[in-house]
């Protein structure tokens, strides 16, 4: 897992976020930001760590995400890894 492919897993797990009904306000109310701030920070590492965090807390989301994406949800958390350690 590369820092590009952490940070594009990332990006795509907030879009999916975004598409499903109630998740992007559950992960709003969590984070404490509201969609202004999070659309200014979307690209940013801590955000894309707070939404990967996000979906390793949320078992349900989490799968969601990964079973519509065909991802084995270890890669959410090597992506959330790699992310946090600038590799």
């Amino acid at each position: 897992m590369t820092r590009k492919n952490a940070e594009i897993l990332g990006l795509e797990a907030l879009g999916w976020l975004a598409g499903e009904e109630g998740a992007l306000e559950r992960f709003l109310a969590a984070s404490g930001v509201d969609e202004t701030a999070l659309r200014a920070a979307a690209g940013r590492p801590e955000t894309i760590v707070a939404v990967l965090d996000f979906l390793l807390a949320n078992e349900d989301l989490l799968l969601g995400y990964c079973d519509g994406a065909a991802l084995d949800p270890r890669l959410v958390d090597q992506a959330r890894h790699v992310l946090e350690r600038g590799g």
